[in-house]
């Protein structure tokens, strides 16, 4: 960790946060942040812990820390007055401020303890970027996908193939599936034809999230900010068919997942390894052995088994949208094949 970060830099981070949750549609949330930067002191620990961050405020996600602790005590009923002032409804912002600051006093000590959950969303709206990607691979190569996605929190995205989507006026996937994506689409509707199988799914996280718990499914409603109730919807959609078909996860370092799959790959198949929204928080030196182990592994792809890397991931550090790349193996080339928003909301098919 840094240097402590003082107050003024954690009071900067919730005010930036704010902007970013009007940006999103997401005004509710943004007045939480204003109500947390004029009520947060050093009265209580949750208060001094916050003000006195023990590294970036920014880097750590500290804001989102608390909108998720905070909604975790509405989605759990554990104070009545916090709950009188969230979705739905609406009330004036010195009552929802009046609110959050009486919890903070009353619910300090758990409050204190959660902010040391890290935000996870998992977002399965971000499977309508892949899908593309999942069918150009399945149409260049001809065989089954054998899916490893590293970055996977609850393993959502791993059943993308049981989602319904529709892009304008096209659609892919089962009719009856509880899971419906339809994003904005920006310029031609990307290439949906050609027969998808998936022959194997797994993926990894360094903190896997345990959908069999009912705590750790709570949680991850928990950073899902409270005034947007399709995001919700989706993900209690999701949660359900992933509860129902359970995919392989386990708790482990992206690269030493990633070498552990590739020798063990099947033949007959095309190993896919996929990501989304995670590759600039992975440290340094485990992007760079990633990148090695699956570029070697391409060296000895072959057209009966090849290799593919997907991924749905900004261009640098801080850009306005983020890319759907892909690679496929023995050829090696990458393409950008569209542009997308970081949340899923829309996809421009270059």
């Amino acid at each position: 960790m840094g240097q402590t970060d003082p107050p003024a830099a954690v009071l900067r981070n919730l005010e930036a946060q704010a902007a970013i949750c009007d940006a999103l549609g997401s005004p509710f949330s943004a007045k939480v942040c204003r109500a947390l930067a004029a009520g947060l002191d050093h009265s209580t620990a949750t208060g001094r812990r916050a003000l006195g961050w023990p590294g970036n405020a920014t880097a750590d996600a500290l804001a989102l820390r608390l909108l998720g602790a905070l909604h975790g005590l509405v989605l759990r009923g554990a104070d009545e007055a916090l709950v009188a002032v969230y979705p739905p409804r609406e009330v004036a912002d010195s009552r929802l401020r009046e609110a959050v600051t009486t919890a903070i006093r009353q619910h300090d000590e758990g409050l204190c303890r959660a902010l040391d959950s890290v935000p996870q969303t998992n977002e399965v709206a971000r499977s309508a970027m892949l899908l593309p990607g999942f069918l150009s691979i399945a149409r260049e190569t001809g065989v089954p996908l054998e899916i490893a996605e590293i970055g996977a929190s609850a393993g959502l995205n791993l059943n993308f193939d049981r989602f319904h989507y529709r892009y304008g006026t096209a659609q892919w996937g089962s009719s009856t599936s509880p899971v419906r994506l339809a994003p904005e689409l920006r310029g031609n509707v990307p290439p949906l034809d050609g027969a998808l199988t998936v022959s194997a799914r797994s993926g990894c996280d360094i903190a896997p999230v345990d959908l069999s718990n009912e705590a750790a499914r709570l949680r991850l409603r928990s950073f899902i900010w409270a005034d947007q109730a399709s995001r919700l919807q989706r993900l209690d959609a999701a949660t359900g068919l992933a509860v129902a078909a359970p995919v392989t996860l386990v708790q482990a370092d992206a690269a030493d997942f990633l070498l552990q799959k590739l020798a063990a790959r099947s033949e007959g198949s095309v190993f896919v390894m996929f990501h989304s929204a995670v590759w600039d928080y992975m440290p340094h030196p485990t992007r760079d052995a990633i990148e090695v182990a699956i570029r070697q592994a391409g060296t000895v792809a072959t057209e009966r088994s090849p290799l593919a890397w997907l991924s749905v991931e900004p261009l640098a550090a801080g850009a306005p949208h983020a890319v759907l790349r892909l690679t496929i193996w023995p050829r090696g080339e990458t393409r950008q094949l569209a542009a997308c928003d970081h949340h899923g909301r829309w996809i421009e098919w270059l």
